[in-house]
């Protein structure tokens, strides 16, 4: 079973602000966050922990791309 993950504790887990955060969901460096329902939108905890130890491990941003691309992949793939 996955935990969710809101915006404000994943924003605090990645240390960066809301308006980052969205940005690198435009740039492909983070997954598009699962809607919940109409106005309630949530990551799950897996990949913001995959993210991060890929950051803490110094992996370039193309490496994280392609890393966003395949958690995708498996999230919808899931489904």
């Amino acid at each position: 079973m996955d935990i969710f993950l809101r915006l404000q504790k994943v924003a605090d887990m990645m240390g960066m602000s809301r308006s980052t955060l969205y940005l690198r969901v435009k740039q492909g460096l983070m997954p598009p966050p699962v809607k919940l329902g109409g106005r309630s939108a949530a990551w799950p905890e897996h990949e913001i922990s995959a993210i991060n130890a890929a950051r803490v491990a110094e992996k370039s941003d193309d490496y994280i791309r392609e890393l966003v691309a395949r958690l995708y992949r498996k999230r919808l793939a899931s489904a």
